[in-house]
């Protein structure tokens, strides 16, 4: 039991429990190995990750089809000479590069990229999932699963029942943003979708996400959205969501998770590059959860200036699920920011983090720097309850961090309300 005048040992405690918590990251675009291609992985793939090539444009000011005709290992070989050699890779982006391949054990005072291409060259997935997971002390993940994607879909009609670390989500994209594209794609799959969106086509659409919710086993539905995202309103996407949507998740008992505030294409020429943010609308997420309050909410926002307005709404609202920091907000000063602010609005109701990670070993470093960043919030909550007089243990702190690093997902995805 930790007392007032504790505060080192306290601190030391809270940054070992964190550290050896497993994690549940519950927003990835990670593939289990049976997925085969579509699981990316090793140095060159992190190199050519779109956050460094946004960064490498700024640095060289090269034209953008001179980048886009180079392989994928010129590419590598291009960002690695401009970001890390001729200049310091401090850009969190760069840093995370660093960070994955010093905890696989890499020598990173080397700077030999073509040592670290070996070390992943003949890696076997199953054996390289296992130790990055280890290094990450990530103990499951959730897929970001995409019932239209033509290369995913196949594993799933042949009965994919692999790894069971990787849990799946179904994305829902096109369906609420491109819906003559969705509709004329499940016509083709035997759904009578007309685009003409009568009672009988909101009909095939519920059965439609009630097939893939049971043939994934998806833990929730989710949605990237744009800035201009409004509920309720006069518009297809509300009325899919209202009468498609909320009551398949309903009837499964799965929340709808809404990532808002992405911006396509600022920069068509960047391609996946090229997207920017903007501040979204939290009205509309408070009417989604007041005029629904059976279903489950789970819901993450781009830009920095929506996050105060998102916690109050989390005050109103017990169906609503806040979490992680997305995206251009996974960068160590608004990560603690948006940390604090959540605790000291929410107490311990929300899960901090998660990684969105699309090449695997980016679990290794985005865990690891949240996960610093999270301890040194918690060490200084903890010790201003001990200043008051009021005794922490450590199995209150494991009880806690347990909540925070996956408890409190699993809880919310499992509740009925």
């Amino acid at each position: 039991m930790f007392q007032r005048g504790n505060e080192s040992a306290l601190r030391a405690a809270v940054r070992r429990t964190v550290h050896e918590t497993p994690v549940t990251d519950l927003h990835t675009h990670l593939y289990a190995p049976p997925f085969g291609a579509l699981l990316l992985y090793g140095v060159d793939e992190l190199l050519t990750y779109h956050y460094l090539i946004s960064e490498v444009f700024r640095a060289t000011r090269m034209p953008y089809d001179q980048y886009w005709a180079l392989s994928k290992r010129e590419q590598a070989d291009l960002i690695w000479k401009t970001l890390f050699i001729e200049r310091s890779p401090i850009s969190e982006a760069c840093r995370g590069v660093i960070t994955s391949l010093d905890k696989l054990g890499l020598d990173v005072g080397s700077r030999n990229l073509d040592s670290y291409r070996d070390y992943f060259a003949d890696a076997d997935p199953d054996a390289h999932v296992n130790r990055v997971f280890a290094a990450a002390n990530v103990h499951d993940v959730v897929m970001t699963n995409d019932p239209f994607d033509e290369v995913e879909r196949p594993a799933w009609e042949n009965g994919y029942a692999g790894d069971k670390r990787f849990h799946a989500a179904l994305r829902i994209d096109p369906l609420l943003n491109n819906y003559v594209y969705a509709s004329e794609m499940l016509r083709g799959w035997g759904y009578n979708s007309t685009t003409h969106v009568d009672s009988s086509a909101l009909s095939e659409v519920r059965r439609f996400l009630s097939d893939r919710v049971k043939r994934m086993n998806a833990l929730y539905m989710a949605v990237s959205l744009p800035p201009d995202f409004a509920f309720p309103e006069d518009s297809l996407r509300a009325k899919l969501i209202a009468e498609c949507i909320v009551p398949v998740a309903a009837q499964h008992n799965i929340p709808f998770a809404l990532m808002i505030g992405v911006k396509r294409a600022v920069n068509p020429a960047l391609k996946l590059a090229g997207d920017g943010v903007a501040r979204a609308d939290v009205g509309a997420v408070e009417r989604l959860c007041a005029e629904f309050p059976k279903n489950k909410f789970m819901v993450t926002m781009l830009a920095r200036e929506n996050q105060h307005e998102l916690c109050v709404a989390g005050r109103k609202f017990p169906n609503l699920f806040i979490f992680g920091c997305w995206w251009f907000l996974n960068n160590p000063s608004l990560i603690e920011e948006m940390t604090r602010m959540r605790l000291e609005l929410l107490g311990l109701s929300v899960t901090p983090q998660h990684s969105d990670a699309r090449v695997l070993e980016q679990v290794i470093y985005k865990w690891e720097h949240s996960r610093a960043i999270i301890a040194k919030v918690l060490e200084e909550k903890y010790c201003d309850l001990l200043n008051t007089g009021w005794n922490v243990s450590d199995s209150e702190i494991a009880r806690d961090v347990e909540g925070l690093l996956g408890g409190n997902f699993w809880d919310f995805q499992q509740a009925v309300l």
